[in-house]
Formats: C-alpha cells, sequence, structure tokens
C-alpha cells in the first residue's frame, strides 16, 4: 500500500514530522519514528485530530 499524502514544501517534512509527534505526545500515543502500521484507528485518528485542533487554534490565534 502506498501513501498518496505528499507534502507540498519538501522542506516542510522535518517540521512536520516534529508536530506529529508533539502531537502523538499531547494524546498519549507511543509514536515512533518511521513506520507505525502497530498502531489503531483510534490511536492514528487522534493524532490527526490533535494536529487538526493545533492548525486551527494557530489559524484563530493569527487573525486577533
Amino acid at each position: 500500500m502506498t501513501s498518496n499524502n505528499k507534502i507540498v514544501v519538501p522542506e516542510a517534512k522535518a517540521a512536520m514530522n516534529k508536530f506529529k509527534m508533539e502531537a502523538a505526545n499531547e494524546v498519549g500515543v507511543n509514536l515512533k519514528e518511521g513506520y507505525n502500521g502497530n498502531l489503531t484507528s483510534r490511536e492514528a485518528g487522534s493524532v490527526g485530530g490533535q494536529m487538526v485542533k493545533k492548525m486551527i487554534e494557530a489559524y484563530e490565534n493569527s487573525i486577533k
């Protein structure tokens, strides 16, 4: 299975990985570098949800 998700700005890859690790830590998901195929759907969803929540929060703070 291949991923169709592509980072538009390749230089941002490291920052996105750091952001993902921080979000996982905040919701208590044990994420490791590289492949994380052992995560449950709930765990993966909670990491993605936390990332979206933080992005929305950052945007809202930027327009104040």
